[in-house]
């Protein structure tokens, strides 16, 4: 499971995510309580504060693809995660001498947007290069682990911190914490680095990236269902609240409940994708989708919250499984020199289509009921599951006959 520890530069990098990703879920929380409490609890100031930062990822993410194929992604990657840390500590020093207001939140927000749309295809490219092709799956599974133990750590150390010491101190905290990342990747012996060979600046590389992925149809069709799995079913922050308060008739413990349960299940599916060795099959791929769709399903249509907790453990399980099998896949099939751009269009899909779901998903939350969302958005998942199989098959039934005819 943690074979690519062994890569001393994987270590490097690896030791500064742990504490740079606690310090960015804690500011996730404090930023959302610091908007609350300038507005008097509004959640249309909290929605803009979110659009904010999520919107960036729609113009960026293609972009910040093409410069990680173009240029040096660990120097990169440090300028990026400077930017971000001084975002976090502006926010802070504002926020402790009591000067912050509504639209510095609203700058920094977008500030750090722009830096996390560049940020994450740098980062999920960088990993091939810290440990080779043969380590890609293992090191995507650990940076999955990370990620989740982080999202279970930061958020309940960012409550006790804002309750002792105010959301300010959490701000300049995760700045901080910068400190471990970006000393990480200085730390870093580059001649050791898996490099791929960085793409001469020229015009049109973001088409020539597009037009690549057109030409693959198996690329083409992982592409479709993280798209399809992240837009209608990888929702929790939207579905859960919902199950909880809305059928269940729950408070904050019935929401703590199943986001802790998500998170649980996620982590053992990050580990056990740590443990594949080499590039995940696409029936892998697949077949983690199509078990992830029917779990949710399944999820929505429970009578009990205790029933329906219990399902979220391995529907969380399947999540991870999908999205680390996705990424590793999409990771090994491209060619080195269009990984930047490929993860770009990959994240930019995986993050993208919030903006359409999360609208059309309330939506149905409002007309049918709490569990409407659960249960389209694992309903949506398994049919793209059953077009892309179909879509293959015929794709490559069509072509063997060309080859036979030929």
């Amino acid at each position: 499971m943690f074979a690519s520890l062994r890569v001393r530069n994987y270590r490097y990098f690896a030791g500064g995510q742990v504490v740079s990703l606690v310090g960015t879920w804690m500011q996730r929380i404090a930023q959302d309580w610091l908007v609350l409490d300038l507005t008097h609890g509004s959640p249309v100031a909290l929605g803009v504060a979110s659009a904010l930062q999520f919107t960036p990822t729609l113009a960026l993410s293609l972009w910040g693809g093409v410069l990680a194929d173009r240029y040096d992604k660990r120097r990169m990657l440090v300028a990026i995660q400077s930017g971000m840390g001084l975002c976090a500590l502006v926010l802070g020093l504002l926020d402790v001498t009591r000067l912050v207001q509504l639209w510095h939140v609203y700058l920094l927000c977008f500030l750090l947007g722009c830096c996390s749309a560049l940020d994450v295809p740098t980062r999920q490219a960088f990993a091939s290069e810290l440990v080779g092709p043969d380590q890609v799956a293992n090191a995507v599974g650990l940076n999955a682990m990370n990620f989740n133990a982080a999202r279970i750590v930061g958020p309940s150390v960012a409550g006790l911190l804002i309750v002792g010491v105010g959301t300010g101190w959490v701000f300049l905290i995760n700045a901080a914490s910068f400190a471990g990342v970006i000393g990480g990747l200085l730390a870093m012996d580059p001649g050791r680095l898996f490099r791929s060979r960085r793409v001469p600046r020229r015009r049109g590389q973001l088409r020539e990236g597009l037009r690549y992925v057109r030409g693959r149809p198996v690329l083409i069709g992982v592409l479709a269902l993280v798209f399809v799995v992240s837009t209608f079913g990888i929702n929790f922050y939207l579905t859960l609240p919902l199950l909880a308060r809305n059928v269940f008739g729950g408070g904050p413990r019935a929401y703590g409940l199943l986001t802790t349960v998500i998170a649980v299940g996620s982590l053992l599916g990050a580990s056990v994708g740590a443990r594949r060795a080499g590039r995940p099959r696409l029936r892998t791929v697949v077949g983690a989708a199509l078990a992830f769709g029917v779990l949710e399903t399944v999820a929505g249509l429970m009578p009990t919250l205790a029933a329906t907790a219990v399902v979220l453990v391995p529907t969380g399980f399947a999540a991870l499984a999908f999205t680390t099998a996705a990424n590793a896949s999409v990771q090994l099939t491209v060619s080195p020199s269009m990984r930047g751009r490929v993860m770009g269009l990959y994240m930019l899909l995986f993050l993208g289509g919030t903006p359409l779901g999360a609208p059309l998903l309330g939506l149905l939350g409002e007309k049918l009921g709490g569990r409407a969302p659960t249960v389209v958005g694992g309903a949506a998942s398994v049919l793209a599951v059953l077009v892309v199989v179909v879509v293959l098959r015929r794709g490559l039934r069509r072509r063997s006959l060309e080859g036979l005819h030929s």
